[in-house]
């Protein structure tokens, strides 16, 4: 009788295991009710949600020669394209560079997030000021070899694009790359 008992126990722990597995991508749509909120946001007509909401994306600035340039020369400062940063709250950055052989004279590689905002602009290129700038820098030694890094570095943003400006206060021109990850 016990062995009978043990070889049920073991014939339905089998089959239960067997049995697939169901995930949420097999349930069937679901009816959601949207409570409107009128004194915080209004909710018109039809809503949808197309696809996931991205909670991250990569973006990537890249390939940019970067010739010997002090970070105080703001009008010599080399353009690294622009970052839009829309619908992100913060950015985690990155800058890699690779040095055109090895040099004599240490320094580093670096970039400055400048705000895309007419005021900004204006005090940038009227008054060679930088305005409220996030920045990121690579060491690089005359004794190390031709690739640099930085460590990451994780910023607020508080403005929806901007302008990168790269220096280099090594003595070779090096190609830099901005990686920017954007987050939630």
């Amino acid at each position: 009788m016990r062995r009978l008992a043990i070889l049920g126990f073991f014939v339905a722990a089998l089959a239960a295991f067997s049995l697939p597995a169901r995930g949420a991508a097999e349930d069937a749509p679901r009816l959601v009710r949207v409570v409107n909120w009128p004194a915080v946001q209004k909710i018109e007509g039809k809503v949808t949600v197309d696809g996931t909401i991205p909670h991250a994306t990569l973006v990537t600035l890249g390939d940019v020669a970067v010739p010997p340039v002090e970070p105080k020369e703001i009008g010599r400062l080399i353009d690294g394209g622009i970052l839009n940063a829309e619908g992100f709250t913060s950015v985690v950055l990155s800058l890699t560079g690779n040095a055109g052989g090895r040099g004599f004279r240490s320094g580093a590689l670096g970039a400055y997030l400048i705000p895309d905002e007419p005021e900004v602009r204006r005090a940038y290129e009227q008054d060679s000021q930088i305005l409220f700038p996030i920045e990121i820098s690579a060491p690089l030694n005359a004794t190390t070899f031709r690739m640099l890094a930085s460590n990451q570095a994780r910023h607020t943003l508080g403005f929806p694009r901007y302008r990168v400006r790269l220096y280099n206060t090594t003595d070779k021109v090096v190609n830099a790359t901005l990686y920017a990850y954007l987050t939630n």
